[in-house]
Parts: C-alpha cells; sequence; structure tokens
C-alpha cells in the first residue's frame, strides 16, 4: 500500500530524524563497546592515549594473540544467527516445553536451553572451528592472512575475575535475589493489578496513589529505615527467644534469634517492597485494556473468580507479564544501593562487588578486570532481550494502546 505524497516525510526531516537516530545510537551504545575493547586488552593498550592503539592492542596481539578475519566471520555470523533464531524458535519452544498448561515453567525452561545452546556454541564448538580454520588458512600462503591475528585479544582478565576472584559466587547470589524479587512480585502484582484492574470502588483508587508516592521515594529515605532493623535484628528478636509462652517454639529452628544482615532472602523482601508499586501499576495497565467480557464469559461457562483469571484472562496478559517481570529483574539485577548495605561480603550481588575492584592501591590490572567484571553483568541482558525481544515488543504495545 502507497502512502499519499501529502502524507510523505520531506528529504530534510528524513535526513534530520537520520542523523538524529544515528548520533543517539553512537552515543548510547559507545561506551559499552569501549569498555568491551578495552576489558580482552592487556593494560598496556586498554589506557593507550591514542584510540587506533587501543581497539587494535598491538602489545596484546605481540604477547598474546589476537582474533583472526576467520573468527571475525564466524562469531559474527553465529550472533546474527542466534538473534534471528531466538525470535523465531522461542514461541514454539515455549508451548513444547509448558508442563501442564504452565506457560512460565516454558519460559523458563526456553531460557535455559537458550543458554545452554549459546554456551555450547561460543564456548566450544566455535573455538574448535576457528582453531581448525586458521590451522587449514595458515597451510596456503595466499590465505595466510586470514589466520593471522588482525585485534589483540586476550581473556586472562575474565579468567582472573571469575575464577582467580569468585565472582561466580557474585553471580549466584544476583541470581537467587533476582529469581526471588521477580517471582513474588508478578504472584503479587498480577493478583494487585487484577483486583485494582477490576475493582470500583475509591479504595481502589487511593491504593494505588499511596503506592505511587511509596514507590516515587527515594530508596536513601527507605534503605535509612531498614538498615537499623537489619543490624540490631538479632536483639530485636530476642525476646521471642527468651519468652516462656513462645520461646520454645522458636529454639526448634535455632538456639538463637537470626540477623537478617546479609542475608538475600530478607534482602528479596526489602526489594519487593520497594519496586512492587510499581509492577502493580504496570500490571494494572495491561489487565485495564483487557475487556471485562471475557470475564463474564468465563463466569457464565462455570468459572470461579481465580479460575478465569488463571484459565481466561492469563494466557491473554502473557506478554504483559513477560514485560513487567524483565523490568522487575532490572530493578533488582542493577540494584546497588539496598545490596550494597544489607548485604555482606559473603553473600554480595554482582553489581556492588565490582566496587572492591577499587581500592587506595588500585593497579591498572585491576581497573581493566573491573571493566571485564562490568562487561560479564550486560551479557545475561543480552540474552533476556534476544529471547524475549516478541513478547516485549508486545507487551509494550498491548500496555500502550487502548480497548
Amino acid at each position: 500500500m502507497s502512502v499519499p505524497q501529502a502524507l510523505r516525510p520531506g528529504a530534510g526531516l528524513k535526513l534530520a530524524t537520520g542523523i538524529f537516530l544515528a548520533a543517539w545510537t553512537l552515543i548510547a551504545v559507545f561506551p559499552l563497546l569501549w569498555i568491551a575493547i578495552m576489558s580482552v586488552k592487556l593494560p598496556v593498550d586498554a589506557f593507550a592515549s591514542d584510540p587506533l592503539q587501543v581497539i587494535v592492542g598491538d602489545a596484546t596481539i605481540e604477547q598474546r594473540g589476537g582474533l583472526s578475519p576467520i573468527f571475525l566471520v564466524l562469531y559474527l555470523a553465529a550472533i546474527f544467527a542466534a538473534y534471528r533464531l531466538a525470535g523465531k524458535l522461542a514461541r514454539s519452544m515455549v508451548t513444547s516445553l509448558s508442563l501442564m498448561g504452565s506457560a512460565f515453567v516454558g519460559w523458563l525452561g526456553t531460557a535455559l536451553v537458550m543458554l545452554g545452546a549459546l554456551f555450547v556454541a561460543f564456548f566450544l564448538v566455535l573455538p574448535w572451528a576457528v582453531d581448525r580454520l586458521d590451522i587449514a588458512a595458515s597451510a596456503l600462503s595466499f590465505t595466510s592472512w586470514l589466520g593471522r591475528p588482525l585485534f589483540g585479544l586476550t581473556m586472562e582478565h575474565y579468567r582472573a575475575v571469575w575464577i582467580g576472584h569468585a565472582f561466580y559466587h557474585q553471580f549466584i547470589n544476583s541470581l537467587i535475589v533476582t529469581t526471588g524479587v521477580v517471582v513474588i512480585s508478578l504472584t503479587v502484582g498480577t493478583l494487585a493489578g487484577y483486583a485494582l484492574a477490576r475493582t470500583e470502588s475509591n479504595l481502589g483508587f487511593w491504593l494505588l496513589i499511596i503506592a505511587l508516592i511509596f514507590r516515587a521515594l527515594p530508596q536513601s529515605v527507605l534503605v535509612t529505615g531498614y538498615l537499623p532493623t537489619f543490624i540490631d535484628s538479632r536483639q530485636l528478636l530476642m525476646p521471642l527467644w527468651a519468652s516462656p509462652w513462645s520461646g520454645w517454639f522458636f529454639r526448634l529452628f535455632s538456639d538463637a534469634p537470626p540477623t537478617l544482615y546479609g542475608q538475600p532472602l530478607a534482602v528479596i523482601m526489602v526489594l519487593v517492597s520497594i519496586n512492587q508499586p510499581f509492577t502493580i501499576w504496570m500490571l494494572r495497565s495491561f489487565f485495564v485494556n483487557i475487556p471485562r467480557e471475557l470475564d463474564e464469559a468465563a463466569r457464565v461457562d462455570g468459572c470461579t473468580y481465580f479460575e478465569a483469571f488463571w484459565r481466561v484472562i492469563m494466557p491473554v496478559m502473557w506478554p504483559g507479564v513477560v514485560t513487567t517481570g524483565l523490568f522487575a529483574f532490572l530493578l533488582a539485577y542493577n540494584d546497588f544501593l539496598v545490596t550494597s548495605l544489607l548485604l555482606d561480603s559473603q553473600s554480595q550481588t554482582m553489581v556492588p562487588a565490582i566496587a572492591s575492584f577499587f581500592n587506595r592501591e588500585t593497579t591498572t590490572t585491576d581497573q581493566v578486570q573491573a571493566v571485564a567484571a562490568a562487561v560479564s553483568i550486560t551479557a545475561p541482558l543480552f540474552v533476556l532481550v534476544m529471547v524475549f525481544q516478541r513478547q516485549i515488543v508486545s507487551g509494550l504495545t498491548q500496555g500502550a494502546v487502548k480497548g
């Protein structure tokens, strides 16, 4: 269908729009690309004053080797193929992996399968293929340049972070905290959002206003209230253990009161309480766009209120749930203030743990390792967006369009 000439944007508008989008993309993507390049260079290249030296990494090529044209072509092709296949195969995989009609199980299984496939492809299959092709190209004089490194690369900083500094402990802690926050937030948020979307009482409106005000408060104000309770939790709970009426019961679980400080489960509840208003507001906006006639039809067919919610409304709501779950994940995954103050060094998550790489005696090697840790944090976010891209776009559209 052709667009009438009168409705087509002029050449000047097209040019201005293109320049703006190109500049915005460069500004947004450049910092991440630059630290990704720095993280695979030796410090002498990573902090070189010449940008070309940072990109090429002559010292890194000389001492550690680098990326050959064969490597670049294979990995770029693999990234493009993974991006396309993830969008096409995700929905069919969710259907096949769903147990007893549970779409959540299907999405979780799909994410795990995708992560496993990416790990095998990028860390096992592709390195083996690149080595074989480099050897084959070096055997012939006119193709030997295909196997010679063009850009210096070393993974020693990532090995130092994940193995030397045991960064995988922080990854596990982040996984525990974010999974708990997402599961609880979506469980409570879907029920509350559905109830608030269907209620006609003024009480629901004031609950939403109170939730919005609570979410608008700075996190520093909220954490200031939580921190003394976490630190003094053992003394605050001692009367329950010392009381002759309740002490016998609590001593069945432990001889002394537990402390909340440094406990991931306690931090999960804090993050849920801080971010739950946002989740409820977002899910309510999705539920409002679902016609009430669906509820009424389900009730006429004999469903209870909960059956109508679970069997009829939720299948329509899955794009919105996935979108809200991603935002809840980001809020918990990227949190620094709450996790840095309420978790100790043993239970610390990844984002605040990066600060431990910087101290008064920080060397350039420590700084590059901190950059490698920062790049590692972004990898799960790319995987999530790649796997759930269709659902995210559908969910955002569903929340933005009425009817």
